[in-house]
């Protein structure tokens, strides 16, 4: 008998099909993002990864959804841009407003159930290293307390607030 091993997929035939696929969920985000949104009673619940390579969320968001997270665009969503490889959205969590970034390689989950569509795909590939916490925001010099005066000993020294007191 002669061992015949499988031919191997150098084209990659799975991952160009997952690929095109994912240009489906594109193409409906982009029709979402029309000034016209979403047709009719369509919407759309689409699952990711939260810490698949180029996922970016608030660490609130992030510490709540540690692995995967499902978000429904229907009706409230802003901001909504999608480009080649990844689509952007401003969705509220607790009454504020958020914005994630998702490239559609995280998505795992598209489902339209007004038509009863969905798409499934392999799991990308997750991210372990921790969330890098967000910069903390630049406030407004002038409106920043001053610093407190400090005497020749390097100790703190009490100013009295008298002399700018109304009398």
């Amino acid at each position: 008998m002669t061992d015949q091993h499988p031919p191997i997929d150098e084209m990659q035939y799975e991952q160009l099909a997952q690929d095109a696929l994912r240009g489906v969920i594109r193409a409906a985000l982009e029709r979402a993002a029309s000034p016209e949104g979403i047709p009719g009673a369509h919407h759309f619940y689409l699952t990711f990864k939260t810490r698949a390579p180029g996922v970016v969320l608030p660490n609130d968001v992030a510490s709540k959804y540690p692995d995967e997270m499902t978000i429904v665009l229907q009706h409230q969503y802003w901001d909504l841009e999608v480009t080649d490889k990844h689509f952007s959205v401003m969705l509220k969590f607790g009454g504020a407003p958020k914005v994630l970034n998702v490239p559609f390689s995280a998505i795992v989950r598209f489902y339209d159930p007004s038509v009863q569509f969905m798409l499934q795909f392999d799991e990308p590939e997750v991210v372990e290293a921790e969330i890098a916490p967000l910069p903390t925001p630049v406030r407004d010099p002038e409106a920043a307390p001053a610093p407190a005066a400090s005497g020749d000993d390097g100790e703190a020294k009490v100013v009295s607030l008298d002399q700018f007191r109304k009398k």
